[in-house]
């Protein structure tokens, strides 16, 4: 005995009635998470950069990887930041060895201020090559090319 359920429409005044719509209507939803999606594409490049400091310039070509850099900050003052976090010199190695699992190839940039002293850089990079780390670089700002008259 199995009952068959339709949908009936009732006319009433002319109009014509149907039953409640169970579909649920994405199209709202899909323009916030498209709002969203843009927020944070323009959002994060602006999240990387912890500490702030004046990058020296230079016409190095830009490093391009797949992983993502520890990054060193060396400031005006010649504190020390990894990543965000401000630290001693002495302190310096055993932390990289807890991020990186005492792997040489882990990609590391120093970002030094264009007033720091070149001496207090340099102290940094060699310490950290002297742990046995190879792929460090120093990060600065791209000169903005001019064109030439001719």
């Amino acid at each position: 005995m199995a009952a068959r359920l339709q949908r009936s429409s009732v006319r009433s005044r002319g109009r014509h009635r149907t039953g409640p719509m169970s579909e649920i209507n994405v199209t709202p939803m899909v323009d916030v998470m498209l709002v969203l999606l843009v927020i944070f594409m323009v959002t994060a490049p602006l999240l990387t950069v912890g500490v702030q400091v004046d990058l020296p310039k230079t016409k190095a070509s830009i490093i391009r990887g797949e992983d993502e850099p520890l990054a060193i900050t060396v400031d005006r003052e010649g504190q020390l930041f990894l990543q965000e976090t401000k630290i001693e010199l002495e302190g310096l190695l055993p932390r990289l060895t807890a991020i990186t699992g005492n792997n040489p190839d882990v990609r590391i940039f120093v970002r030094g201020d264009a007033a720091v002293d070149y001496g207090r850089v340099m102290e940094v990079m060699g310490t950290i090559n002297a742990a046995g780390y190879n792929k460090v670089a120093l990060v600065t700002r791209q000169l903005k090319k001019t064109r030439r008259k001719k």
